[in-house]
């Protein structure tokens, strides 16, 4: 029995690998599309957060705010081109004339496009990892607003390759304190004080504000002394 089990694991296997030699093909097919489009886009901002936030919710109408702030001082927007706070940001970019871009995830429940988007700037992934290099090599900073699992991955990816300086210096902001303040605390006193993971530095990565002309104003502040410049 273990024999058999054995020799049918093994041929799952090899037929796995050789269906995953013809995948690099479609993944080098999704990162040059990525990069030919977002090479034209110019300066962008990529702003995080939940699908599931609706039409009307404060960090809705807040998301579309930031965005349509961001557009006024020359930024174009990227998100993950889906609803919710994704929606919005494109919504406030769209609404306010700048650049709207969508970086849309292929998923078997979710999502849909918004309507938000440049026709031009929307690209379709079915790989996250491609996705979020999109998300990183294009922006000029990252909004965070409050997510789910997915935000949590794109915030701890983000602060990672900051804190690891394999990205430039780039300002990373949480947006609404009531949402992320237990995080920081936890990750202050927990991560940092408790268990040393972190250095109490690396925790000065991340701003958190409340309102749009406070996270627009940190952009302002950071970049009339920084480059403006791909980040890889």
């Amino acid at each position: 029995m273990n024999h058999s089990i054995k020799n049918i694991h093994e041929r799952d296997w090899a037929e796995s690998l050789a269906h995953s030699s013809w995948q690099i093909f479609k993944v080098m097919a999704e990162f040059v599309e990525g990069f030919e489009v977002l090479n034209k886009v110019g300066p962008c901002i990529s702003i995080f957060g939940s699908a599931r936030t609706t039409s009307g919710h404060p960090y809705y109408e807040l998301a579309a705010e930031i965005a349509r702030k961001l557009v006024q001082e020359g930024f174009g927007i990227i998100t993950g081109g889906g609803p919710g706070a994704m929606e919005a940001a494109n919504k406030g970019a769209h609404l306010a004339g700048g650049r709207s871009v969508g970086l849309n995830i292929e998923l078997p429940h979710e999502q849909q496009a918004n309507q938000y988007i440049d026709r031009d700037k929307a690209v379709n992934f079915s790989f996250f990892f491609v996705r979020k290099v999109m998300f990183v090599k294009y922006a000029q900073g990252f909004v965070m607003m409050p997510g789910g699992f997915g935000t949590m991955d794109e915030f701890f990816e983000v602060a990672t390759l900051i804190q690891t300086r394999k990205l430039n210096e780039t300002p990373m902001i949480l947006v609404g304190s009531s949402y992320w303040s237990g995080l920081l605390d936890w990750m202050k006193k927990v991560m940092c004080d408790s268990h040393h993971n972190i250095n109490p530095g690396d925790l000065d990565l991340v701003k958190m504000y409340d309102t749009a002309d406070e996270v627009v104003d940190y952009f302002r502040e950071f970049y009339s002394v920084h480059k403006l410049r791909p980040n890889f």
